[in-house]
């Protein structure tokens, strides 16, 4: 399916990918969701020498949400400038289906192009633990 971004989330993910630190990959990621309450939050992606210290746009965006307080978003655009537009990885995914598995995810790139699929989409099994760590 095709369609097109929310301009005000697709705004706010061209700016974080600006502001993206991708020193070692030269991959620049921006992401913007929309929380339930309509905030429009934006995280990039931030590299570090020690590479499993790197976080991802989509993370830190989510990072963001819940700092805030929040705990769900309705929408979600990636933005990059690969061809085809950039899926966020495994990662990504389980952290992005533990706060929205029903969220709308828009893959977008600098030449216009937009996927749109679910957070289930990209994450079909993903899966929650019980609260206190009790088991799936």
């Amino acid at each position: 399916m095709t369609r097109t971004p929310p301009e005000d989330l697709l705004a706010a993910a061209r700016r974080a990918h600006a502001n993206a630190y991708a020193p070692y990959s030269g991959f620049r990621v921006g992401a913007a969701l929309r929380a339930d309450d309509g905030d429009v939050i934006a995280g990039s992606n931030v590299e570090n020498a020690s590479f499993g210290l790197s976080r991802c746009a989509e993370q830190s965006a989510v990072q963001a949400l819940a700092t805030r307080g929040g705990r769900h978003f309705r929408e979600l655009v990636v933005y990059t400038e690969a061809d085809p537009p950039a899926s966020p990885c495994g990662a990504c995914r389980q952290v992005l289906f533990e706060f929205a598995p029903d969220a709308t995810v828009y893959l977008v790139n600098d030449a216009g192009s937009c996927e749109v699929v679910s957070v289930a989409d990209l994450l079909p099994l993903g899966f929650r633990l019980k609260a206190g760590g009790g088991g799936p």
